[in-house]
């Protein structure tokens, strides 16, 4: 499921709960979809960091690419 329809699903289903309330198959169906956005959240944040490259100046005013001091 992409990550639009996957969004639309659970906002259907929360405004389902906000006016009739919710059977026991769609509040399984919500937090099996709320685990699974929150999951691709996780691995989208995950990656981001795994792409920041750290540059720090040393005393010659040059940049050590990755290297922590």
């Amino acid at each position: 499921m992409d990550i639009d329809k996957l969004v639309g699903r659970i906002n259907e289903l929360a405004r389902k709960q906000k006016t009739v309330g919710l059977n026991e198959e769609e509040l399984a169906e919500r937090a099996k979809l709320r685990e699974i956005y929150l999951t691709n959240i996780r691995n989208n944040f995950r990656a981001q960091l795994n792409n920041i490259e750290i540059v720090d100046k040393n005393e010659h005013g040059q940049g050590d690419k990755g290297l922590l001091h």
